[in-house]
């Protein structure tokens, strides 16, 4: 665990995960299969965050690839198989829009965990980090884009593209903070939260989920469907 961090950040992240999964459920129709994937995954996550696993950062290649590459290749796999596909169109695209408000509270555990010294200021929205527009604009984008229909498709991809800007951009930055060869950001206090339970769920869960909810979502506005 992070020394000195307060409870409440803990447990409101681990909230916020519980709540992106919860969506993501929704949005599948209830797919038990893919509610069993996502705790399997979270379960070993959370096993290799309390051993320390990650935070041996020595290794090559490095151990922190193992957190969000195997959700990263399901993701590919599933936008080029039948069976992925297929499973994509029957997403609720209405309720992938919603899922997005996590990001407000994941930007929030994201600033208390730069407090307490866990990760860089640049990885905030103090520093260059925006990904909490997408978060604050994703309730109205839901209302008047699917409860009142009256946001058309070019406005909807627009905005799904932007966000996925966003969340690219922050992505990176966490990226090039991490103690490796290639840091960039943060070398007086590197991006060290991502390698402790349970915000080994941020890159390993979160990040994936919204990533898919944003492609999926642009899949069936770009296909008219």
């Amino acid at each position: 665990m992070i020394s000195n961090l307060p409870v409440f950040v803990s447990i409101i992240f681990i909230v916020t995960t519980i709540l992106t999964v919860f969506l993501f459920y929704k949005a599948s129709g209830k797919s038990k299969t893919g509610l069993v994937i996502v705790f399997i995954w979270l379960l070993v996550q959370a096993v290799f965050g309390l051993a320390g696993f990650y935070r041996v950062t020595d290794t090559f290649p490095p151990r922190f690839i193992l957190l969000a590459l195997p959700a990263v290749l399901l993701i590919i796999i599933l936008f080029l198989s039948a069976k992925g596909r297929s499973f994509i169109s029957k997403l609720d695209t209405k309720t992938l829009t919603l899922l997005h408000i996590v990001r407000v509270p994941v930007e929030l555990t994201l600033y208390w965990l730069f407090i307490n010294k866990a990760v860089p200021q640049v990885m905030t929205f103090e520093g260059r980090n925006f990904d909490i527009f997408a978060g604050i604009t994703a309730p109205v984008v839901y209302y008047f884009g699917y409860i009142k229909n009256s946001l058309n498709r070019l406005f909807l991809i627009t905005w799904n593209l932007v966000s996925l800007g966003l969340l690219f951009n922050i992505v990176t930055i966490a990226i090039l903070s991490l103690p490796t060869p290639f840091q960039q950001f943060g070398f007086g206090q590197p991006n060290m939260a991502v390698f402790h339970f349970p915000f080994v769920w941020l890159p390993a869960c979160v990040v994936p989920l919204v990533l898919f909810a944003h492609l999926a979502t642009l899949r069936k506005l770009i296909s008219g469907k």
